[in-house]
């Protein structure tokens, strides 16, 4: 166990940063999907008539 190098210098910063940009698009996708079922729900519908 004396011989164990900290998990942090033994790879790049990157790698460490991938799993937190894995998350931020994943909410960032999430809340893009809302705002659209949002914008969808809630826009104007023009009124439409049968013709016959």
């Amino acid at each position: 166990m004396a011989n164990q190098q900290p998990s942090t210098s033994s790879r790049p910063w990157f790698l460490d940063a991938v799993p937190l940009m894995v998350v931020v698009l994943i909410a960032a996708h999430v809340l893009a999907l809302v705002y659209w079922i949002y914008r969808l729900a809630t826009e104007k519908q023009p009124l439409r008539r049968k013709a016959h």
